[in-house]
């Protein structure tokens, strides 16, 4: 079917969706490919599949055949002889064309169960982006905190040389301490929380929780880029499901109105015969051979005009379901867009403002040659260059995880 061959598409181009994204995010496709393997999740859908195909082959076959014995305790006499027991066998058939109805509405479930796979290999890649640009977050956070750690001792050892020639305080050493204490509390904050949220990462892979995830090191965002196109909208599996559905409801009816037609049955009924001795005769003793025919015919159809009317229901109901979801998925390209858009002004500005910021630590280093240092006013810069630091990472994350989302609806 021709929604299936788009499913297929969509499955096998899985594996290189964020190639386009940066060559230095290389692992993580690894990573999703590894997740694909050994998901649970999708090792469940895919035995689903596996059922729905295999209820293809159930649908194909007859009704039992009937088989059936009997014995006279009181033998009937005839003219032939007394009738000693009976032995029969029976087989219906369906309508014509029934069976083939059959089939095609099975196969067009398995066609419901293939999309699902597709839709929940997508999903997972998304979450498994999301999860890898966390813990890219939260590392290059711990870094960062890492270099204003080393800072922070510098000034430390400034202002321990200041005391003794009289330049400054010892207060200033206090307050330079305490804020390296606070900044170790936040570093130690944020490894626990790498560490929640590897496992979380490895539980998405299916593999130990404690596994060392190795992410990039450094996340650049492109000055030039290509934008998403929601026209291909028209082929994501979430909407090709849709079709599935539609169609396996048209298979449905087609079965239901077979089901309006005759049943055929077929059968022979064999009675043994004993011979009578009170006479000789042709045919003394002489078996009855009997084949049968039979027709099981609908007459009170009721059921067959409800069944195609709930068909037509649910015709109505899958459609507007998919426009629904068109719209929701159009919606949601369209913030994460404008999103991406967003975290690159802010990052383009953060990288401004850290210049900026690098530059009056500078002249404040300098003027320290000179005169005293006013180290509020360097507690001032390094707090400025720790949040224009911070809020650059997570302009970062926030445009890298917004092209997985597009990703995910647009697969590009």
């Amino acid at each position: 079917m021709n929604h299936k061959k788009h499913i297929r598409y969509w499955m096998l181009s899985l594996g290189c969706w964020l190639i386009s994204i940066n060559i230095q995010a290389q692992d993580l496709n690894t990573y999703i490919q590894t997740a694909l393997e050994n998901n649970p999740d999708i090792q469940a859908f895919e035995l689903r599949y596996n059922i729905a195909e295999e209820k293809t082959n159930e649908s194909g076959t007859l009704p039992n055949t009937q088989f059936g014995a009997g014995y006279f305790v009181s033998e009937p006499e005839t003219r032939t002889g007394p009738q000693r027991f009976k032995l029969s066998v029976k087989q219906m058939l369906p309508w014509f064309g029934t069976i083939t109805a059959r089939e095609n509405y099975a196969s067009s479930l398995a066609d419901t169960e293939y999309a699902e796979i597709a839709v929940a290999k997508r999903k997972l890649a998304l979450s498994v982006s999301q999860s890898y640009y966390k813990l890219y977050t939260l590392q290059a956070k711990q870094a960062v905190l890492e270099e204003q750690l080393e800072l922070i001792e510098q000034y430390e050892q400034l202002a321990l040389t200041g005391v003794e020639t009289g330049k400054t305080s010892t207060v200033k050493v206090f307050q330079l301490q305490i804020r390296e204490n606070e900044l170790e509390k936040r570093q130690k904050i944020l490894e626990q929380e790498f560490l929640s949220e590897q496992t979380t990462f490895n539980s998405l892979l299916n593999r130990a929780t404690k596994t060392e995830v190795v992410v990039a090191n450094n996340l650049d965002i492109p000055d030039n880029e290509q934008e998403a196109l929601s026209d291909s909208l028209e082929a994501h599996p979430e909407l090709l499901k849709y079709d599935a559905m539609y169609d396996a409801v048209v298979q449905s009816e087609t079965l239901n109105q077979k089901g309006g037609g005759p049943d055929l049955g077929i059968g022979l009924d064999y009675i043994n015969v004993a011979e009578r001795t009170d006479m000789d005769f042709n045919d003394n003793g002489k078996d009855i051979l009997m084949p049968m025919v039979s027709l099981s015919i609908p007459i009170f159809n009721k059921s067959i005009r409800s069944k195609t009317k709930q068909n037509e229901l649910k015709q109505q109901e899958i459609t507007a379901q998919k426009q629904s979801r068109t719209n929701q998925l159009n919606s949601y390209l369209d913030t994460a867009i404008n999103n991406k858009v967003a975290a690159k002004i802010d990052y383009e500005t953060q990288l401004k403002n850290i210049e900026q910021a690098k530059n009056a630590e500078e002249i404040l280093i300098r003027n320290f040659e000179t005169k005293t240092l006013d180290f509020n006013d360097v507690l001032d810069i390094l707090e400025l260059q720790l949040n224009f630091h911070l809020s650059k990472i997570e302009a970062i994350k926030t445009y890298y995880s917004q092209i997985a989302i597009i990703n995910y609806i647009t697969n590009r």
